[in-house]
């Protein structure tokens, strides 16, 4: 398995920077296309705006653009001047190729009405997201933590991850007990996830924390502790009407500050 598409979000009013050289990195390693997808609208999208702010919308466009391919050798650009139309495309996309989308998960300061919103990704577009916080501007592989967990979505997650941690270091699989009863069978968990790892060519460690706060707080913890450069996790939520209301891990993850995320659904 490598990553043959590498999908990047890219937002008007926010640095890009960090993004771009993580989807070039991620293209250099498995020689992956570059997908660029951009959206502009004005807050709050009441009605399309005409004259001279919509062309500063469509001449920042054109600026996001000429950054992307003048990076890239084999891209594919798409942009559009209402998110949700662009967020359809990029579902689109990520259905139509098995994709790596780097994007960010801090809301840019006009709203996700500039860039396509990652949780929507994350729990719709049936492939890895990586979140690419500001302060990462490379793939920082030499420690990186699993959130392991007996659920179809953790399961899935590892399987997607494996381009990835075929790459790095130090790999470590952590489960989150919230009970002490419970920390024998997830050990041996995670020894499972190990030797499933072991048989695909990455050798990890195990860890299983007391429980001694929420869940999403001790992964964190521990990728501090271990200096984290990707943190993989299995992504949980529901849809209530048009919006996703996040788990805790996943919700902090998604709008990470010191490493990267990447999630599966």
């Amino acid at each position: 398995m490598t990553y043959k598409t590498v999908m990047v979000g890219l937002a008007l009013g926010q640095p890009n920077d960090a993004r771009l050289e993580v989807a070039a990195q991620l293209a250099k390693w498995f020689g992956a296309r570059v997908i660029g997808v951009a959206a502009a609208e004005f807050s709050p999208p009441l009605y399309f705006t005409e004259g001279e702010p919509a062309q500063r919308s469509k001449n920042r466009l054109k600026e996001l653009k000429a950054s992307f391919a003048s990076r890239y050798k084999t891209v594919l650009w798409k942009s559009s001047g209402v998110a949700a139309r662009i967020s359809r495309r990029a579902l689109s996309s990520g259905r139509r190729a098995p994709a790596i989308s780097s994007w960010s998960g801090k809301p840019p300061v006009a709203g996700w009405f500039v860039q396509v919103n990652p949780s929507d990704l994350v729990m719709q577009v049936g492939r890895p997201l990586l979140v690419v916080p500001e302060s990462c501007n490379w793939l920082d592989l030499r420690s990186v933590p699993i959130a392991s967990k007996d659920t179809a979505e953790a399961r899935r997650v590892v399987s997607d991850a494996l381009p990835l941690l075929r790459k790095s270091s130090e790999v470590t699989i952590v489960e989150i007990v919230e009970d002490e009863a419970d920390r024998a069978a997830a050990q041996l968990r995670v020894e499972d996830v190990a030797a499933w790892l072991s048989r695909h060519g990455v050798q990890a460690s195990q860890q299983v924390p007391g429980p001694f706060s929420d869940a999403a707080t001790q992964l964190e913890r521990v990728a501090s502790d271990v200096g984290a450069g990707v943190v993989i996790a299995g992504a949980y939520g529901h849809s209530r009407l048009s919006e996703w209301i996040l788990g805790g891990v996943t919700r902090r993850l998604i709008n990470p500050v010191n490493h990267c995320s990447l999630l599966s659904r």
